[in-house]
């Protein structure tokens, strides 16, 4: 019951640190994961999926293995349990800088200044912003905003809140893998799948969250639940990723924009479906999806915290005298 109190504390306190500070511009400890990552892949490549199996069991399970051992160190005491819980809720999520980007794309845009846009999309995801204009821009941007609401705050939210500190740690390295090594190219076809695979396990109940909650929430956009329900309905599973369909449809839907289309990721372009009815998103959308994406955040927040606290009690009800 304590336990649980403690984690529930430590993830509103780490969710609050990361709205007030966000991401640290050096030394963050998703990047230091990373280049221990990448150093692991250089020693260790190659060209198979039992390869690339055991990569990803030893990033993951090291994550892992950390969390667990701070999970046990803290096990007797509220306080350090409560400060590891919000020290790992704050490295693993991404909300605010999610926002920042959005926020600092949208004022490039609304000034004119293209080429600033286009220097400051790779922040945010993969695409070649060299030949994209304004339109463009504000489709990706919004896109990204859509499933990073999930990738980067629901998602850890979920598995914080199922496993505490093991959870969130765990989920950040699978995520982190899967940008990594898990996007199809010849070098990752088979040494990335086991990281895509298990990425798409990991956020394959968030997603559905992140959809649900964007539908309820659809209102702070001065979007329609109804027309976010209905996209989501029908859209949804259109996308060639089973779970980022899910939030761009929801987003299409409460926004009332249509997303999709060709992306150009460095010479390699994919053709995406269209999800939803409305015009193609214009530069006032991206305010209006980074509105949401903080509406869907805040209130995983609170659910996650909730539940924990719910569980609490209810356990507390079960083992007290009678």
């Amino acid at each position: 019951m304590i336990r649980s109190r403690a984690t529930a504390a430590g993830i509103l306190l780490g969710a609050a640190i990361d709205m007030v500070v966000g991401d640290p511009r050096r030394g963050h400890p998703v990047a230091v994961f990373g280049n221990r990552a990448a150093a692991l892949e250089k020693r260790i490549y190659r060209d198979s999926r039992a390869s690339g199996v055991a990569f990803t069991a030893a990033c993951v399970g090291a994550a892992a293995g950390i969390g667990l051992a701070a999970d046990r160190l803290t096990r007797s005491c509220p306080v350090a349990r409560t400060a590891v819980t919000a020290a790992a809720t704050w490295a693993v999520l991404g909300g605010t800088t999610l926002a920042r980007e959005g926020a600092h794309l949208s004022a490039a845009l609304e000034t004119g200044d293209l080429r600033a846009a286009r220097e400051r999309l790779p922040h945010l995801c993969g695409r070649d912003p060299s030949r994209l204009d304004a339109g463009e821009i504000a489709r990706a941007t919004v896109e990204s905003i859509a499933e990073n609401t999930s990738d980067a705050v629901v998602a850890p939210l979920v598995w914080g809140a199922a496993f505490g500190v093991p959870g969130l740690l765990a989920y950040r390295a699978i995520n982190t893998l899967d940008a990594m090594v898990g996007h199809r190219s010849p070098r990752y076809e088979r040494f990335g799948w086991a990281s895509a695979r298990l990425d798409d396990a990991a956020n394959f109940l968030p997603a559905r969250l992140t959809g649900l909650l964007t539908v309820a929430l659809a209102g702070t956009a001065g979007g329609s639940p109804r027309r976010a329900a209905a996209v989501l309905r029908r859209d949804g599973r259109r996308h060639p990723s089973p779970n980022s369909g899910r939030c761009e449809a929801a987003f299409a839907g409460a926004l009332g924009v249509r997303l999709g289309g060709a992306n150009d990721y460095g010479g390699r372009v994919e053709h995406r479906p269209e999800l939803g009815d409305g015009p193609r998103p214009g530069v006032a959308d991206i305010r209006r999806s980074v509105r949401l994406a903080r509406a869907v955040s805040l209130t995983a927040v609170a659910l996650a915290a909730g539940t924990l606290g719910i569980a609490s009690l209810i356990r507390h009800r079960q083992t007290s005298p009678r």
